[in-house]
């Protein structure tokens, strides 16, 4: 079943490319009879693909509407950007590169030099300035996480957590989601749902058994959910300032979803609001910006600031 199904998608794909194929033509091309050429023609046109034929001289299969009929639905603006994806500024692995770049051959003639040229017109480095070279390979079970996933199959998992300890445990992997150059497993488990670090995962054996999904379960959604919960969980301290004008784009550089900007005071400065993880901790990361910064609270960080203040003076006066 899986080689005829290859076959139909090329003789699928020969369709598009050219105005008119002959079964000859097809048997040539994928080394099979004419027999089974016909019989794959057949099964197209059964299967609801728009395909006919001509008898008589000059006859053969073709296309409704031609050989620029896009049967992928895609405008020319859609293909640009999804052959983006199979450039050098992808993140896209091996596999889901290749997979594309077959597909523009899909593509109606006149979409496809746009998406050509799409796939090398950006390249992306996703590294800061002096940030380290050290790439990031994907974790030991990622695939076969994703392979249970798509399947809909439940994985026994082996697993180290934070602390150094090992558990193992039946769960019901519901998406996959890269963070940065970390990847998570989205499962729900006999406590409801969690998230799993992939590179601690020491085994994941496939089951079997059907994964229970959620009906509203969207992923998107819940990680943003989970997300946000652990912005919170590591970031649970809050410090008040109030901030210069002109050194708001500052801290929206530096503290990103840490920082939440408030209206104007009545001295022309921003209320803004910084979370951080203690006050020693956030102290430190303020106290390179007094120029521009005016922490109101709470006291600890004001404090924590006070010893710093004393301690430069002290070393550098």
């Amino acid at each position: 079943m899986g080689v005829r199904t290859d076959r139909l998608v090329a003789v699928l794909l020969m369709l598009q490319r050219r105005e008119q194929v002959t079964a000859a033509e097809v048997a040539r091309e994928l080394e099979v009879s004419e027999r089974t050429a016909r019989r794959d023609l057949d099964a197209l046109a059964m299967a609801g693909v728009p395909v006919y034929s001509t008898q008589g001289r000059g006859g053969g299969w073709r296309l409704v509407g031609g050989a620029r009929t896009d049967l992928s639905g895609l405008t020319a603006g859609e293909a640009r950007a999804l052959f983006l994806v199979a450039g050098p500024a992808s993140a896209a692995t091996p596999a889901v590169k290749a997979a594309l770049r077959k597909l523009v051959q899909a593509l109606p003639e006149p979409f496809r030099a746009q998406a050509e040229a799409a796939a090398s017109s950006l390249v992306m480095d996703p590294r800061r300035w002096g940030s380290s070279r050290v790439e990031h390979r994907p974790p030991r079970f990622l695939d076969d996480l994703q392979d249970a996933v798509i399947r809909g199959v439940q994985v026994r998992l082996g697993y180290v957590d934070s602390k150094g300890a090992e558990t193992e445990r039946t769960v019901h992997p519901l998406g996959i989601v890269a963070k940065g150059p970390a990847w998570y497993l989205v499962s729900h488990t006999e406590t409801g749902r969690r998230t799993f670090r992939i590179d601690r995962v020491t085994s994941a054996d496939p089951t079997g058994d059907p994964v229970h999904r959620p009906e509203d379960f969207d992923l998107a959604e819940s990680w943003r959910e989970i997300a946000d919960e652990i912005d919170r969980k590591r970031t649970p301290l809050e410090v008040q300032a109030v901030c210069a004008p002109h050194a708001i784009g500052i801290l929206r550089i530096g503290y990103g979803d840490r920082l939440e900007v408030g209206g104007t005071t009545t001295d022309g400065r921003i209320d803004v609001v910084i979370r951080g993880h203690d006050d020693h901790t956030l102290a430190g990361e303020l106290a390179g910006l007094v120029e521009w910064l005016e922490v109101t609270g709470p006291p600890g960080v004001r404090d924590h600031l006070a010893s710093i203040g004393n301690a430069l003076v002290e070393r550098y006066s």
